[in-house]
């Protein structure tokens, strides 16, 4: 079937942050895509807003991350986090988050040209979908999905437009489910989710007020609040959220599901909020009140045939540790270019396997990381608990201060519980450690199994084996600038990366002369190793090469020197063709229609 006999090459489903993304880098390498959503708006409340740097990075590699860093609140804002028994009140602890801190921040501007921010998710998807819009995409508002079919040539989807009552049908080349954590496409193409729903409940306020009293001298976006008032749940505090800097916020507390439906009543949350901050006149305007409830589920395949989920359609989890977004981000940008491709006639439809290989994994890790992140919290609980008494608040700051040996083990005991926080809030390597193994990514058979020098949940390990992502170095550009390996690599292309010795790797590319190859020579002009950054991660010899796929992901390498041009040749055919299923071209060509 030619492309002219599609209405579009791919529909998606949802317009939150996997549908937005996925619908904005198709749009970007030029592939026909209509976002559709229900509703006649966008996100209308602030739900995920801590934006990693992985997920900046897909930003930067679709050009939009400039833009995202003027709506958003920058890194340095967001990493004070207090523990206290009300804003106002006296401090139990502080731990600095994100990266922010001295012990950790060398890490992260080592392992990122971007930087973390804070933005949420309304101003999120109104980027990405603007963005996707200006590219040419079709986004259809107030759209209802209905359902769909399925054929070995296309997707046939029915739609109903909401303001005028039609249905209609639109087909493609491929569909894709964005559509949240109470998926109807995952249900129908029988996506198998195991785990829990529902295990545990929260009440979210929203609020304006200005809080900078409290907080501007101790800026974060996160804020626990430890007093009798608000100790219930697996957490057991209370949180103050800042969705603007120092104006708008969103207050949570756990709930007990076995009281049936919980109190949403606005005056009674202005109550909580006023115990809360420590301010019993506190002027505040309440937004919204709304119940929360945990998950721990994922699936254990994200596609059928033609149809491909991700996103809160595949990994539902609680937004301990920030993964939530992020992971939806990079479910989009992993399976948008392998769409791509195969829209375009350059891989065979084998390529599209690797997505459930590569992002399984990674959403099974995300939600055990998202939960037990919540778990950790009973150490913290633990070491500052106090007896039932009148006033368990100043037991437990008499507790934490005391000038006694029971005191020191009580502060000690704190120190050891702010440490384990580390792994929601200082997890490095969970953000950006992601190892893929599928048939996009040819193992380097001299390379051994990976060991790890520190712990991979706490910190990145750069490196340049098949399976792991580019690493980042600063190199130089003809006008002197730095530009990272993430800035000349992707952007909706494979990269043929070397060194001034690699020539025969020039020469090979330019005899295939493949319309989505580019070549990058480090040391010419544009990419000049100047600090000598490259040279100590890249981990093979100069005359090696990378594969690096559209992703940011190396796809394949050849560590030792390779000089012949022949030689050259048949290797980096015989690796792009391995990696796209081009066999299956080919043999569909042979075939006929």
């Amino acid at each position: 079937m030619s492309t002219a006999e599609y209405d579009t090459d791919v529909i998606v489903v949802g317009t939150g942050p996997m549908g937005a993304t996925t619908t904005l880098a198709l749009a970007t390498y030029g592939v026909r895509v209509q976002a559709v959503t229900r509703w006649n708006w966008l996100a209308p409340t602030p739900r995920s807003h801590t934006t990693n740097q992985r997920a900046v990075e897909v930003l930067r590699d679709l050009g939009v991350e400039e833009e995202a860093v003027r709506y958003a609140t920058q890194w340095d804002l967001m990493g004070d986090m207090t523990i206290a028994t009300s804003f106002a009140g006296p401090e139990i602890a502080r731990l600095r988050l994100w990266g922010t801190g001295d012990d950790r921040h060398g890490d992260y501007v080592q392992g990122s040209p971007c930087p973390m921010f804070d933005l949420i998710q309304p101003l999120m998807e109104q980027l990405l979908v603007t963005n996707a819009a200006r590219r040419g995409a079709q986004i259809s508002l107030n759209t209802e999905y209905l359902g769909h079919e399925q054929d070995d040539d296309a997707v046939t989807v029915t739609l109903k437009d909401l303001t005028t009552g039609t249905v209609y049908t639109r087909r493609a080349q491929f569909l894709v489910g964005a559509d949240g954590a109470r998926s109807q496409i995952a249900d129908e193409i029988g996506l198998e989710i195991v785990g829990h729903h529902a295990r545990a409940g929260h009440v979210y306020a929203a609020f304006t007020a200005d809080l900078s009293q409290y907080v501007a001298h101790r800026p974060s976006t996160l804020n626990y609040i430890m007093n009798p008032a608000t100790g219930y749940g697996e957490i057991g505090m209370a949180l103050l959220r800042a969705t603007r800097p120092w104006d708008q916020w969103i207050a949570g507390w756990g709930i007990d599901l076995n009281e049936g439906e919980p109190d949403l009543d606005h005056g009674r949350a202005l109550e909580r909020i006023r115990t809360l901050v420590g301010d019993p006149e506190l002027q505040a305007e309440i937004e919204w009140v709304a119940p929360w409830y945990v998950n721990q589920a994922c699936a254990l395949s994200y596609s059928n045939g033609r149809v491909f989920c991700g996103g809160d359609a595949v990994h539902r989890h609680p937004p301990s540790s920030g993964l939530g977004s992020n992971t939806s981000i990079q479910d989009a940008f992993n399976l948008a270019w392998k769409l791509a491709f195969v829209a375009r006639g350059y891989a065979g439809r084998g390529l599209l396997d690797s997505y459930s290989k590569e992002r399984v994994p990674v959403g099974k890790q995300v939600v055990a990381r998202s939960n037990q992140s919540r778990f950790d919290y009973s150490a913290l609980r633990e070491a500052v608990a106090v007896p039932d008494c009148d006033d368990p608040t100043a037991a437990r700051l008499e507790k934490i201060r005391a000038r006694t040996p029971e005191g020191a083990k009580t502060r000690a005991a704190l120190y050891e519980a702010l440490k384990l926080k580390s792994y929601e809030f200082n997890a490095h390597g969970v953000e950006l450690n992601q190892r893929y193994e599928s048939s996009a990514v040819l193992p380097d058979p001299r390379a051994g199994e990976e060991t790890w020098a520190r712990d991979p949940q706490l910190y990145l390990q750069a490196t340049t084996r098949p399976g792991a992502k580019i690493p980042h170095a600063w190199l130089v550009d003809e006008r002197g600038r730095r530009v990272s390996t993430l800035d000349v690599t992707g952007k909706g292309m494979f990269t043929v990366l070397t060194g001034l010795s690699g020539e025969a790797w020039v020469n090979a590319a330019r005899k295939l002369d493949l319309p989505y190859v580019r070549t990058v020579v480090v040391g010419e002009a544009g990419y000049q190793d100047l600090y000598g950054y490259w040279a100590g991660v890249r981990e093979i010899e100069e005359a090696g090469v990378l594969l690096v796929r559209p992703d940011g992901y190396i796809a394949w390498r050849i560590s030792e020197a390779v000089y012949e041009t022949d030689k050259a040749t048949t290797l980096l055919r015989h690796a792009l063709a391995a990696v796209l299923d081009q066999e299956a071209i080919a043999a569909a060509t042979a075939s006929g229609p």
